[in-house]
């Protein structure tokens, strides 16, 4: 089943076409590694999958339904999750931050039903909740913020899980488990996910198929 199908899409900023594709297509709980170099309209594909933009022209299908200006677009992001290697966390605890998107998201679970979410996703970035779920956002090394990062995305289960160059700047230690935890929640959740990263040969290990975009366009 096609989870997404881009068809013709274009992207223009500032009278210069940074996204041209002529079809794309992506099944539901695959892996995609996307590379390129800077520039070459890696980020601004992955805005629109996680619908914080609208492709200037052409269509796009979520779930064979077609998103347009009309379509209500927070129950759409509401599936969808993006961590990308800027992301930054509430200045509260790391309970708080993950709290924060169930909270939001108008989760309804009781209390230990929620401390138990909150331990299986500090779990599966390999970070031990007796130690890390009282402590503050500023006692977290770069690695640490960016695995709660992570776990504040896992929790709430999303649907589609996008990744941004999450581990640019982190040591290879933080990397590994970031990656690993990633790639499990399509075993656990039936999630599909989405990396972009400039490691060609690690997207070629990890993914289902690699898309290589150039001047925003795919290279065959």
């Amino acid at each position: 089943m096609n989870l997404y199908l881009l068809d013709k899409i274009k992207r223009i900023r500032n009278s210069e076409t940074t996204l041209n594709l002529d079809l794309l297509t992506i099944k539901a709980q695959s892996i995609i590694g996307i590379a390129g170099h800077n520039g070459s309209g890696k980020s601004t594909l992955m805005r629109i999958l996680a619908f914080l933009d609208l492709p200037d022209s052409g269509s796009l299908y979520f779930k064979g339904q077609e998103v347009t200006k009309e379509t209500i677009l927070w129950k759409l992001r509401r599936q969808v999750t993006l961590l990308t290697q800027e992301t930054y966390l509430l200045k509260r605890s790391v309970s708080k931050n993950l709290e924060y998107g169930l909270k939001i998201r108008g989760t309804k679970l009781s209390s230990d039903a929620i401390y138990e979410a909150k331990c299986q996703a500090l779990e599966a970035v390999g970070m031990n909740p007796d130690i890390y779920l009282k402590r503050s956002w500023q006692e977290l090394s770069g690695g640490e913020t960016q695995r709660v990062a992570l776990a504040t995305r896992l929790i709430l289960k999303p649907e589609v899980l996008l990744l941004d160059e999450p581990t640019a700047s982190l040591d290879e230690k933080s990397t590994k488990l970031i990656c690993k935890a990633a790639l499990n929640s399509r075993e656990t959740d039936n999630t599909t996910i989405i990396i972009v990263s400039h490691d060609l040969n690690w997207l070629k290990e990890v993914s289902d198929s690699v898309i290589y975009l150039k001047q925003g366009k795919i290279q065959q």
